[in-house]
């Protein structure tokens, strides 16, 4: 597939990717909700806006987010980890079902269109911008519940954000929350998620892609690697950023502003997958 790009597009494009890319190290860093959900939706806009085929925008958005997310959440993770902030014990206990619902979700997005994979990042992503912008977390119990129903629960995150192309922080944070784990202690745990999630979705989604028609130079599978190198810098570098920001405020009206955003951002996925 050949793809030609004025020189204004190209300042555009890379220029877009690198601010979305800071916003998205520092909201991964700052929120835990994972930097994927900034990237998603702008990877879709900018590969819509170069004519991308139509089937492949969506999936390539969500593995090149995947591939990028590899990185960041180490960045983030070592940050949370110097505050204490990261519970091994837990992630050692839901680090094989993560992985699990990760690679199922790679290997299984072939199977589905562009429409399903827009329609499911709209739908979590308003759930998720809702959750952010209420006051108080909803709290199901006072503590994790047993191991087989925690199995399920981290299958469920790593499928799910597996399809969505973010870490586990975005689904992993208010799941903790649920059940009264302590906020700073969920984001940093949840930023570890990120690795054991992303790895095995991106691998997945290179097999799945592997013999996809159309696309562009330079791509493994579904990912390209021209984006991945372009985000990678900025959402390495401002992750930890993010991070200490964390535990240095508290960021209320950080998460209402970006739940806003987040809400209109998930409405016009919405919008992309029923037109």
């Amino acid at each position: 597939m050949d793809l030609t790009f004025t020189p204004i597009e190209l300042v555009l494009l890379i220029g877009g990717l690198s601010l979305a890319s800071i916003i998205a190290g520092i909201v991964a860093g700052l929120l835990g909700v994972g930097g994927g959900i900034v990237i998603v939706p702008v990877l879709f806009w900018v590969f819509t806006f170069t004519s991308f085929p139509e089937e492949l925008a969506m999936h390539m958005a969500v593995a090149t987010s995947l591939a990028t997310i590899i990185t960041t959440s180490v960045a983030s993770m070592r940050a949370h980890h110097k505050k204490g902030a990261v519970d091994f014990d837990l992630l050692r206990r839901w680090a094989p079902a993560l992985a699990i619902g990760a690679l199922a979700g790679g290997l299984a997005a072939r199977y589905f269109d562009a429409a399903v994979l827009t329609g499911v990042f709209g739908i979590v992503g308003l759930a998720v911008a809702i959750n952010l912008a209420t006051p108080r977390n909803l709290v199901i119990g006072e503590h994790l519940p047993r191991s087989p129903v925690q199995v399920a629960i981290a299958t469920v995150i790593g499928f799910v954000s597996s399809l969505m192309g973010i870490g586990g922080g975005t689904l992993g944070v208010p799941t903790l929350a649920a059940f009264s784990y302590p906020i700073h202690r969920a984001v940093g745990t949840a930023s570890a998620f990120g690795i054991v999630i992303a790895i095995p979705a991106v691998l997945g989604f290179i097999v799945s892609g592997w013999d996809a028609p159309g696309r562009p130079p330079l791509s493994l599978g579904y990912v390209s690697l021209v984006a991945t190198a372009i985000i990678l810098p900025f959402t390495t570098y401002f992750a930890p950023f993010g991070a200490r920001l964390a535990h240095a405020l508290e960021p209320v009206w950080v998460k209402r502003a970006f739940s806003i955003f987040l809400a209109i951002t998930a409405v016009k996925m919405l919008h992309s997958s029923l037109t």
